[in-house]
């Protein structure tokens, strides 16, 4: 009998307390199944381009061929019962656990075999009735397309799965989209642990005297629920649930025992004429405790642009807070994602020991959850970044892995915004920046927020000649996130258009700004020696140039023909004005030609 490979959805379910439904009324049970099959669960599968593969007399196993289709149709699986079911007596109803993974199967006519489906079974026995378990990678691929509630209850060692699977649920009871569901009350939820990134966002209060501005407070709370989701690994309860808190007063560690969330963000919005300001502050629920606030002003001409910015700059700076405030959380046995927190909070300003001290916590991530596309990418970020900036004695090395590293994530998770932007810096580190443009413009597209992905484009823009595009998108960057520790290639990137349209005084306001928030970095230096020299000042720019080469992890500051064979300057255009400009005040700065 042949068989075939291929990627699938697999979806296991089977009936909570079958055996001892089956001995109260073996005919009722089976009869009432039988029809539960034919008249929901059948057509579900259909309806979301499944099929059943096997019934197993108790459940049944299907696949489909998008692990979204597969996790749509679970959910109004277990609606549809629930509802179906409602009026039969508690002890007698019939609740499906369902388990869903998504791996490579090897597939014959009647059956599917492998790894894919023994975690997908796996999964389902972790399951409670009525409810979903999915793996992470299933999580992955639907955070940022369903808005469905999965809570992560970490890593489960299963029968016969070599390493512990991430296991996320789903209860029908956590789920704010369902018609029955009540205002949630602390006596229901209030012993399902907190997620430890989890958040809920209130409803942002119109202090305006127009009541008619409700709608922009609204605007706001919408927009930041959903540019925080795409925030890694951050469960966000949904709007329909935080609504439901509108105009009331809680207290906010009722909040968290209610709605099971270490966070809340809560805020405010005031308009006056053609002023509007907006507060916000978060909150530790667990501990009562404000971990930051901050205060956003804008002209009210234009609100929907005004909105976009000001939920993308808190949305940005929550990322960080949350992060820093998770990782200095103790944790006696520390899991993969605990390593991935604390090593997102460890990046710093570029240098050869930064850069190490990071790597170390996503290696030991990698190690303990080796499918992990966070962690991937992560790692292959900061492998990439430091070939980018020249703090690597091993950059044939680093791209190699850098490269496998984020092909692995975004074969798991296509959608990873993060991984696309990753893909973007491997190929712009290895000089493919038109291949590279593509992938930060996809990053873009799935996170509007990623402004790394900005200055990356910027880049690759300018080393293509687009030169007159690279100034917004680096005012972009700084506009979404003014207070971003990593904002220095944003003032570069400014620095360096100037100095190639020889405005040498723009240039040189822009490059100090770059070199004093990343002090370590030898192409700032670089380019801050070129830009005094121009301007005359040779000894400064002297200073300047020899702290590059002082910095930098090989010999390309000792010469014009060294640094050209390090950094290529993309297509003639830009090589022209590099060479005028730049390499022009580099030999004014005193760097000799061989």
């Amino acid at each position: 009998m042949s068989q075939t490979r291929r990627l699938a959805a697999i979806l296991a379910a089977d009936v909570a307390g079958y055996s001892r439904l089956m001995g109260a009324d073996e005919e009722g049970t089976h009869e009432r199944l039988k029809a539960h099959l034919r008249e929901l669960v059948e057509p579900k599968i259909k309806e979301h381009r499944g099929r059943i593969v096997k019934n197993t007399g108790d459940g049944f196993l299907a696949e489909f061929p998008s692990v979204v289709d597969a996790v749509r149709c679970a959910v109004e699986v277990q609606r549809g019962m629930a509802e179906r079911d409602a009026g039969s007596p508690g002890d007698s109803r019939i609740r499906f656990r369902i388990g869903i993974n998504l791996g490579d199967v090897m597939a014959e006519e009647h059956d599917i075999f492998g790894d894919g489906v023994n975690v997908a079974a796996r999964l389902e026995a972790l399951a409670e009735p009525g409810g979903i378990c999915v793996s992470r990678m299933v999580r992955d691929n639907v955070r940022d397309k369903l808005d469905y509630a999965f809570e992560d209850i970490g890593e489960q060692s299963v029968k016969n799965i070599a390493r512990p699977v991430r296991v996320y649920t789903w209860r029908p009871r956590a789920d704010a989209d369902l018609p029955s569901a009540p205002v949630p009350h602390a006596a229901s939820i209030s012993q399902t642990k907190a997620p430890r990134l989890s958040i809920v966002v209130l409803p942002f209060a119109n202090l305006s005297d127009d009541r008619e501005q409700q709608y922009f407070a609204d605007g706001i709370t919408d927009d930041l629920t959903t540019d925080l989701s795409r925030i890694a690994d951050l469960l966000v309860i949904s709007r329909n649930t935080a609504s439901t808190y509108q105009g009331k007063r809680v207290d906010t560690k009722q909040i968290g025992r209610e709605l099971a969330v270490r966070y809340v963000l809560e805020g405010s919005v005031r308009r006056s004429r053609d002023n509007v300001r907006v507060n916000t502050q978060l909150i530790d629920a667990e501990r009562d405790a404000h971990l930051w606030a901050d205060r956003f002003n804008g002209d009210a001409g234009d609100l929907f642009a005004l909105q976009d910015e000001i939920t993308s700059r808190i949305a940005n700076t929550l990322g960080i807070e949350l992060i820093a405030a998770e990782a200095a959380r103790p944790t006696e046995h520390p899991d993969a994602l605990d390593y991935i927190l604390r090593g997102r909070a460890l990046l710093k300003p570029p240098s050869p020991d930064s850069f190490m001290e990071a790597i170390g916590p996503f290696e030991r991530a990698l190690a303990l959850d080796p499918q992990s596309a966070e962690a991937q990418s992560r790692l292959a970020h900061l492998l990439a970044g430091r070939v980018l900036v020249g703090m690597t004695t091993s950059a044939p090395t680093d791209l190699s892995r850098a490269s496998d590293l984020v092909d692995r994530a975004l074969a798991a998770s296509p959608r990873y915004a993060f991984a696309h932007f990753v893909k973007g810096q491997v190929l712009h580190a290895l000089q493919q920046w038109e291949e590279a443009i593509p992938e930060y413009e996809t990053a873009l597209a799935l996170d509007r927020n990623l402004v790394p992905a900005l200055n990356g484009l910027a880049r690759c823009k300018l080393n293509c000649g687009l030169i007159e595009e690279v100034i917004p998108l680096a005012e972009q960057a700084i506009r979404l996130s003014p207070r971003d520790p990593f904002i220095a290639p944003s003032y570069d990137l400014i620095g360096i258009v100037y100095l190639l349209k020889s405005s040498i005084h723009e240039a040189i306001a822009w490059l100090e700004k770059a070199r004093s928030a990343w002090p370590s970095v030898p192409t700032f230096r670089g380019h801050l020696a070129s830009a005094y020299a121009l301007k005359g000042e040779v000894e400064s720019a002297a200073l300047e140039l020899a702290e590059a080469r002082r910095l930098a992890s090989d010999d390309r500051y000792s010469s014009i023909a060294r640094l050209k064979a390090e950094e290529y300057f993309g297509v003639p255009k830009v090589s022209d004005l590099f060479e005028t400009t730049y390499f022009a005040g580099l030999r004014k700065a005193g760097m000799p030609e061989e």
